[in-house]
């Protein structure tokens, strides 16, 4: 077998007396897509900071292409070849496509920059992504978020780069932009390129890449080929405990409606959302990226006007309250969007948690309530911290998700908005979450769940209703429904079902 493209042996990075690296192997063969997996916190995104030039590490040897590779900085993995793709995109909006990809990196001759040979690379560079949407005068603030995903590979292309690291590239795409993505990649892979894929949906994995590294608290404790391992031994190898199943059952009954939308519509969406939601109850939302899912929860919280349509909680109708009042009759939500406004990052696990309800003596915060409720749902949810006084930012993502749940616990919300509950969380806590969202619905609390995820929704909720263009359809028994048939309606509408 010939010489890995790349090879990292026995990387250490250390952070003062936290050992992020504990002496990581990888190797990455030229044409291949490799799946780096592993739990938050595992050590992924350190490893490829390593590789990119942007962290030095404290022991290891790498080569590239044969060579000794230790890079000064992520220009210089650049120039040799290594481009790193974040979740957080890294675009300049107002530009067009061309400079985006350019930005930085213009040709010059005696200080003046060759337009000729610059038009050249963008169009070299466009043409092996092959999408419509990407003109190279095309400003990239009126592409979708497919597209944009699609710019920053084409950054990537626009050096030839040998290795493209794509970290969590799906997370904000719906699955035809996901489909797209997926093109791109074989293409890569078949031109030569390397392909390090960091994702946590180990279907995905499963489909998109050949060969794969497990990393568990610094360490590398597996590799091999995906056609021989099934998810669920990816699973263990990740969380390294055994894992009866990734959508956990927790028996639940539905009991008594609790929630009835009549025709709601908001500015501009939802154009048209009816439902009726039971105590005891997981009613998942499924739908394409800008179908109006999200706008729906908001509008129903109050967070969105609502120009039409009533909604009745526990028997009371109305047309459209704010969250205060909401809150008050019983509802909570989980935004999407946990880091800037689903939690305030920078105060403390016990903060957030009461947020929504303050616990209050005489007209004075009660500390003393707020810690023990704090301490309270640290050890009911599980949660993985030091204790309620500290800072939300500090927590992975899975316990930061149950921080945001434990919230509405607090306030005692019977019916629960779910937006994304698991979006960037990795797929231990991914089942933690699941197992609590079933043992709420046990414990009579009713549940509304958008999910761009639809292997989760499917294995999770008891009916599903889909979005398309702002309209909600029937929910249906989700044994009614498969991956396709949701994919259809939510591209096709009401027509396809």
């Amino acid at each position: 077998m010939s010489e890995p493209l790349l090879s990292m042996r026995d990387v250490v990075k250390r952070y003062g007396a936290v050992t992020a690296l504990a002496g990581i192997d990888l190797e990455v063969r030229a044409g291949e897509v490799h799946a780096l997996v592993g739990e938050n916190g595992a050590g992924k995104s350190t490893l490829m900071k390593v590789l990119s030039g942007a962290v030095k590490p404290d022991g290891g040897v790498m080569r590239l292409g044969g060579a000794p590779y230790a890079p000064r900085g992520p220009d210089d993995a650049l120039r040799r070849g290594v481009a790193m793709v974040y979740q957080e995109l890294n675009l300049a909006p107002d530009l067009t496509v061309a400079q985006n990809l350019l930005l930085g990196r213009e040709s010059s001759r005696l200080g003046w920059l060759r337009s000729s040979e610059d038009r050249r690379r963008v169009e070299a560079a466009l043409a092996r992504i092959e999408h419509p949407e990407l003109a190279p005068d095309r400003r990239v603030a009126d592409l979708g978020p497919g597209a944009r995903q699609l710019v920053e590979i084409g950054r990537a292309l626009v050096e030839d780069a040998r290795i493209v690291v794509l970290d969590e590239p799906t997370s904000s795409l719906s699955a035809p932009q996901a489909e797209t993505l997926y093109r791109v990649i074989a293409r890569l892979r078949d031109d030569g390129v390397a392909v390090v894929f960091i994702s946590h949906f180990l279907e995905e994995v499963k489909r998109v890449a050949e060969r794969y590294t497990v990393l568990r608290d610094g360490r590398t404790v597996e590799t091999g080929d995906l056609a021989e391992v099934p998810v669920a031994a990816l699973v263990e190898a990740m969380v390294g405990r055994s894992l009866d199943e990734v959508y956990p059952t927790v028996p639940h009954e539905r009991g008594a409606p609790i929630l009835t939308l009549d025709g709601l519509a908001g500015e501009p969406w939802p154009r048209r959302a009816s439902l009726t939601l039971h105590r005891g109850e997981i009613l998942g939302v499924a739908g394409l990226v800008g179908a109006g899912r999200t706008e729906l929860l908001r509008a129903l919280f109050g967070l969105a006007p609502v120009k039409d349509g009533t909604v009745t909680v526990a028997g009371v109708t109305d047309r459209g309250r704010d969250p205060r009042a909401r809150i008050g009759q019983g509802l909570g939500l989980v935004s999407e969007d946990r880091k800037e406004e689903g939690l305030s990052l920078t105060r403390s696990i016990g903060e957030n948690l009461t947020l929504s309800r303050l616990p209050s003596r005489l007209g004075w915060l009660d500390v003393g309530a707020a810690r023990r409720a704090a301490a309270r749902w640290i050890g009911e949810l599980s949660i993985k911290a030091q204790g309620g006084a500290q800072v939300v930012g500090e927590l992975s993502g899975g316990n930061q998700q149950k921080v945001a749940i434990a919230r509405l616990l607090h306030q005692d919300a019977d019916v629960l908005l779910l937006d994304e509950p698991t979006r960037g969380v990795d797929v231990g806590s991914k089942v933690e979450i699941y197992t609590l969202i079933g043992e709420l619905a046990a414990q009579g609390k009713a549940i509304l769940m958008v999910s761009s995820y639809l292997p989760e929704l499917l294995g999770v909720a008891d009916r599903i209703a889909v979005m398309h263009r702002g309209a909600l359809g029937e929910a249906r028994p989700t044994t009614e429904w498969t991956e396709a048939s949701l994919l259809d309606v939510a591209a096709r509408g009401s027509e396809a079902a």
